[in-house]
């Protein structure tokens, strides 16, 4: 039975936890040149491969409309699938492994949301000052330099999204177009669509929710610990060495403080660009940038004291007080070494695959409107639509031949051309003598369409066979 007292003693509880604004402290050090220097080498991967021309043609283009892949000198088509499927395999082992030896080393220095925050962090450090201007403003009234500033800061960003989103979609349809479509303000409305959503992605992403992505978003972070174990490389503080924590000054006896190396600086959170605190432990916002890495081997430096209060080392490593050595050894583990050796083999058999692969593919489709008919000259027969997929970039002539079932003759076509990288239907049929037919019992005989390549050099005589059914009616 509830009491006056109870009345009116309900909480409100909130299922958002709010948090401030994170302005990340700017860093200089080895982990920092790393991450930059992947940022450069990514996006000139990124916006420069649409720009590249292979013979008269965009050097990698995915045409949806045509069904047709160029990546360099290949010719890909829906067909070859197989393909996407062993690069994400490969992508995701060698996620396994690099997280396996090192943590989130994808996250730290080579994801698209890592990048794009550090480059959208660089224009605002460039518009509104470091991070202390930058709290100090946004705790500040509005003025027209803060307005002035908070603009120049949000063009910069929406120019960089749009450009963004005009090269994604330059990857499927050819750049150079698209451009003077852009110019000509005669875009089509897919292309509009993507170049705008893509865009406003990128700068809602990089420009407002940054950590929220990594913290909330991101599903690695949620089964990163199923891939690490105590022998993997992980940004860590050195409790033992830093502990207790205390400041002091340059030349201060530490021993005669009873002090740890931590000088309680707090700068190792000021750089965190997800906020965390990396003296409380590995935590799963930590995305392994080692930005705190950087700082606190500064501050050591400054205050005379050895490196590597805060640095990569194994859970073992530091609980048991191993070197370098040893923990390098069981770094190399069973684990590491089993990753290692699927990956290279899953790359040796891409790359065997792509250098055998038949300069062109087949389908054969039975026409479903007559499966078998009489014809002229007393003959059973069916009819095929063969699809010929020239996958090379020159003109190609095919020969087609058919075997399998005694007496089969083909009947129309027997080659065919196709210009470079074209795809054609041919219609053929197939006729056996209707005595032989009549020898046989009804049902579905297999045969098997041969398609031989007849001129380009170091591919003649390539060929492809592919497997039907003639039917003999009851």
């Amino acid at each position: 039975m509830s009491t006056q007292a109870d009345v009116g003693s309900d909480e409100m509880v909130s299922l958002y936890k709010a948090s401030k604004t994170i302005h990340a402290r700017a860093v200089s050090g080895w982990f920092v040149k790393w991450r930059w220097a992947l940022v450069f080498l990514t996006q000139l991967v990124y916006y420069g491969l649409p720009w590249l021309t292979w013979g008269d043609r965009q050097a990698v283009l995915f045409e949806l409309a045509s069904r047709r892949f160029y990546i360099f000198g290949l010719v890909l088509y829906p067909q070859d699938f197989i393909y996407l499927t062993a690069l994400l395999i490969i992508s995701a082992y060698a996620l396994f492994l690099f997280t396996a030896v090192a943590g989130r080393l994808w996250c730290g220095y080579a994801c698209p949301q890592t990048v794009y925050t550090e480059i959208f962090v660089w224009f605002e450090r460039l518009f509104e000052g470091n991070h202390q201007k930058r709290i100090k403003a946004d705790e500040g009234p509005w003025t027209l330099d803060k307005l002035v500033r908070k603009l120049g800061k949000h063009a910069a960003w929406g120019a960089i999204a749009l450009w963004t989103g005009f090269t994604l979609v330059g990857y499927f349809t050819p750049i150079r177009t698209l451009g003077s479509s852009v110019l000509n303000l005669g875009l089509g409305p897919w292309e509009t669509f993507w170049i705008l959503f893509y865009g406003f992605a990128t700068y809602g992403n990089a420009g407002f929710l940054r950590e929220q992505v990594c913290k909330y978003m991101c599903p690695y972070a949620r089964f990163q610990s199923a891939m690490f174990d105590k022998d993997t490389l992980i940004i860590s503080y050195d409790s033992a060495r830093g502990e207790p924590r205390g400041s002091r000054g340059k030349k201060a006896d530490v021993a005669a403080l009873g002090l740890g190396s931590c000088i309680d600086c707090n700068l190792c959170v000021q750089v965190c660009p997800t906020g965390i605190d990396i003296r409380k432990g590995l935590q799963y916002e930590c995305i392994g940038c080692a930005a705190c890495i950087d700082v606190c081997n500064g501050v050591m430096d400054k205050m005379g004291y050895e490196r590597g209060l805060v640095r990569y080392v194994t859970q073992n490593a530091l609980t048991q007080g191993w070197g370098a050595q040893q923990m390098w050894a069981r770094v190399l583990r069973p684990r590491v070494l089993v990753y290692s050796a699927i990956l290279v083999l899953i790359v040796l058999a891409l790359g065997v695959s792509l250098a055998n692969r038949t300069p062109f593919r087949v389908d054969v489709v039975r026409d479903r409107g007559a499966l078998a008919r009489i014809v002229d000259g007393g003959k059973l027969e069916n009819v095929y639509r063969l699809q010929v997929m020239n996958a090379t970039e020159q003109t190609q002539r095919y020969q087609i031949r058919v075997s399998g079932l005694q007496g089969a003759s083909l009947v129309g076509r027997h080659d065919v051309e196709l210009a470079p990288a074209e795809a054609g239907w041919v219609p053929v049929a197939v006729q056996i003598p209707y005595e032989t037919a009549a020898a046989m019992k009804p049902g579905a005989y297999p045969i098997e369409f041969e398609i031989t390549l007849q001129q380009t050099p170091g591919h003649a005589g390539a060929a492809v066979a592919e497997h039907s059914t003639f039917v003999v009616p009851r």
